[in-house]
């Protein structure tokens, strides 16, 4: 193995930790996309009629964000609607850390893998211009010299690949967390509004 080629085996295992890190985060936002949505919807037709059912299916539904969110708010002792609105606040920061998980090694990966596989392709090439004898130009083996500049962009490509693959999927997770944002303050806000009305007539 060329010294270009050792950078591969890095390159590999970003790869491997890539694709086990976007299938878990593909399953994560297909449950959330598919399932949490309709429960929020029914909580909020139940919550005035019904308090504890929609209490039980939010509880049921508690490996979600907005159910837990929405759990940490109802479950204060008669707060005031200012109360309330701070613990859906609170609550919704609480899972920010959750939406954007694994960001931060998805960044690593498409800033390294590059830097990598051009670090490979100068190993490569020092390499392959040791092997060059300048002053006995007719016993070069010119071939290999080639063939080892060749080998040495390798590592580039494979480096690109490894990153740009990762960066598709990145930005999709981001679209995905930014849309997410937009749903916890959608629903918060009806939910704090039937909070302000239950709030009002019990008071």
């Amino acid at each position: 193995m060329g010294l270009g080629e050792i950078v591969l085996i890095p390159l590999l295992v970003f790869s491997l930790v890539a694709i086990a890190l976007i299938i878990e985060r593909c399953i994560f936002w297909w449950r959330l996309q598919k399932f949490q949505e309709p429960i929020i919807k029914e909580f909020l037709s139940q919550y005035q009629s019904n308090s504890q059912t929609s209490l039980t299916l939010l509880e049921n539904s508690s490996h979600f964000p907005l159910p837990r969110i929405f759990l940490t708010a109802l479950e204060l002792n008669h707060p005031t609607p200012e109360e309330f609105r701070l613990a859906l606040e609170t609550a919704a920061q609480a899972e920010i850390t959750i939406l954007k998980r694994f960001n931060t090694v998805f960044e690593t990966i498409i800033s390294i893998a590059p830097l990598l596989g051009l670090l490979g392709t100068i190993l490569g090439l020092i390499e392959a211009f040791a092997a060059l004898r300048l002053g006995d130009i007719s016993n070069t083996n010119t071939a290999g010299v080639t063939g080892g500049i060749s080998d040495a962009l390798i590592t580039t490509v494979a480096g690109l690949i490894v990153a740009i693959f990762t960066l598709l999927f990145a930005n999709t997770f981001r679209g995905l967390y930014r849309r997410q944002l937009t749903t916890i303050q959608k629903y918060g806000g009806k939910l704090e509004l039937l909070y302000r009305h239950y709030y009002q007539i019990n008071k």
